[in-house]
């Protein structure tokens, strides 16, 4: 505790106090400095600032409490974000895996198809195959009788068959075996962009919202309905009530969102 002596005369004691200098001073620095100044006497003055000492107290003690739940509740925040982050990453993956499904049925019914197309077009040419295998066998069958009748037979041998061979001759050669073609489908393939693929959103998008704008959301939703309603409400029914800004209707909505 420093002495009760005045600081410029140290053989005066204290008695007053000088609130526009915040010292205490003794009589003759009354007279010479602080004549004019707004003062009082110690006694009185320190149970005022007693008071005043003990409600800044009263704050700290409260502001010791509120630091001493701070961490607490830091914690219980921390965790209740972690379960919400949590709760997200489940659905991402969930929805991750509804597309990559989607990306694989689309896929299944691709390749699916690709071996419709490609088991069908491999009986059309097996069939191709055989028909032509049977018609050869059949000319050959043909040419091998008909040389053996004519270098071998006899001529009532020949004079017997020769209407009917010449018959089937004709029946074969009309048949046009050769115009039984394999023409196999074009088949292609046009895959997706990938480079428009990779700017779509394609999951669903994170949105992260501060405490801080998340209040000013709300004051510009209040904000927003607020004006609506006054362009509703009086703009149509009490269409000579003013509004009591300068800048007008539209300038003042302006305003007021810049504003907050």
């Amino acid at each position: 505790m420093r002495p009760d002596s005045c600081d410029k005369h140290s053989e005066k004691q204290v008695h007053l106090y000088c609130h526009d200098c915040n010292e205490n001073f003794c009589l003759t620095c009354l007279t010479a400095v602080h004549r004019s100044h707004n003062y009082g006497e110690i006694r009185e003055v320190a149970d005022s600032f007693r008071q005043r000492i003990n409600d800044d107290d009263e704050r700290i003690v409260s502001a010791i409490s509120c630091v001493h739940e701070q961490p607490g509740q830091t914690k219980r925040s921390e965790e209740e974000f972690l379960c919400d982050v949590e709760d997200v990453r489940k659905i991402v993956l969930a929805t991750g895996d509804i597309v990559k499904r989607s990306v694989d049925d689309q896929i299944a019914d691709v390749l699916t198809e690709l071996e419709s197309v490609t088991a069908e077009s491999t009986d059309q040419a097996k069939n191709v195959q055989e028909t032509c295998q049977q018609a050869l066998l059949t000319l050959e069958s043909f040419h091998t009788y008909s040389r053996e009748l004519v270098d071998k037979g006899r001529p009532s041998d020949v004079t017997r068959a020769a209407h009917d061979l010449h018959e089937r001759a004709e029946e074969l050669l009309n048949s046009d075996v050769t115009a039984v073609e394999y023409h196999p489908p074009h088949v292609t393939f046009t895959p997706a962009d990938v480079t428009q693929m990779k700017r779509l959103t394609l999951i669903g998008k994170l949105a992260v919202i501060t405490q801080e704008q998340s209040g000013r959301s709300f004051a510009v939703f209040v904000l927003t309905v607020i004006c609506d309603l006054y362009f509703k409400h009086y703009k149509l029914h009490l269409k000579t009530f003013p509004l009591p800004h300068p800048l007008g209707d539209y300038y003042f909505i302006i305003y007021c969102i810049q504003k907050y």
